[in-house]
């Protein structure tokens, strides 16, 4: 009888050992790596510009007048639809930003018309820089600029879902998770989407967070307007519908551990008094 308990002791436990096992492959970020792995970087030219993207643009010098002919002025409205005797309007300011147009191109002041799409902040800065110059509009200008429309969005099983504005112009897509606080339980650790818009046309990425793949995908480096999406798993799927909720709840398995106990224990009894 002690080496029929032992057994049916040693299959619990062994079945408890398998499904922790098959747990933390679900769960478990970049399992692959270690801590002697070393990854080659990517080079990073940051995002680029794209058509309908909104930049601020300011030039400075130490001849302010004339810089401040190449910049859009502060924009002062009223916070409001409406103004009533009792209550004070409040008033604020925004920069105006130069809109990159369908073609790519934008119009600057004193510069004219000039093409930007496929350049990045720093190229652009450059550009502009060498365009005043040349043109003896200033001799030393110093060109800062920054994307206004960098938003990207997090949907699907995450804690926070949403829409997010980045600063800078470069996140990874690691980055933008812990923006939206990380996966839920539920997340398929191994399907997350990202979906991109780039020269008219949507790209689909697929990662699997699980491998240090990841940092190889065109999506690891995130750009403007990319839709994230992590599917759910199979228990959350199966909340779908209360029969499946139910197999997949904690208080089945539960159910089903005292009920394999039961008839472990039965048999044991009948071996016992035989």
């Amino acid at each position: 009888m002690r080496i029929y308990r032992f057994l049916a002791i040693t299959a619990i436990v062994l079945l408890a050992a398998g499904c922790s096992s098959t747990t933390y492959q679900q769960i478990n970020y970049l399992q692959d790596l270690n801590s002697e792995t070393q990854l080659n970087m990517k080079e990073n030219r940051g995002i680029v510009i794209q058509p309908q993207d909104q930049l601020n643009i300011v030039v400075s010098s130490r001849n302010p007048e004339l810089a401040s002919s190449l910049n859009k002025p502060l924009s002062t409205y009223v916070v409001g639809s409406e103004i009533t005797s009792n209550r004070a309007s409040t008033s604020t300011s925004r920069l105006l930003g130069y809109v990159v147009d369908n073609s790519g191109d934008l119009e600057f002041p004193m510069l004219g018309i000039l093409h930007v799409a496929g350049l990045n902040r720093w190229e652009l800065q450059e550009m502009l820089k060498q365009e005043i110059i040349s043109r003896g509009i200033l001799m030393d200008p110093i060109v800062t600029v920054e994307f206004m429309n960098f938003k990207i969005s997090v949907l699907g099983e995450v804690k926070n879902p949403g829409m997010y504005s980045v600063t800078g112009d470069k996140i990874t897509l690691l980055g933008a998770l812990s923006l939206a606080n990380d996966l839920t339980i539920y997340g398929r650790r191994d399907n997350v989407t990202i979906v991109r818009e780039q020269n008219g046309k949507r790209n689909v990425y697929k990662v699997d967070l699980r491998s240090s793949a990841l940092f190889d995908s065109p999506a690891y480096y995130l750009r403007q307007n990319d839709v994230i999406y992590v599917y759910p798993n199979a228990v959350r799927a199966g909340q779908s519908t209360i029969n499946e909720n139910y197999f997949q709840s904690g208080r089945f398995w539960i159910s089903l551990a005292s009920v394999a106990v039961t008839v472990t224990n039965f048999i044991l009894t009948l071996t016992h008094l035989k």
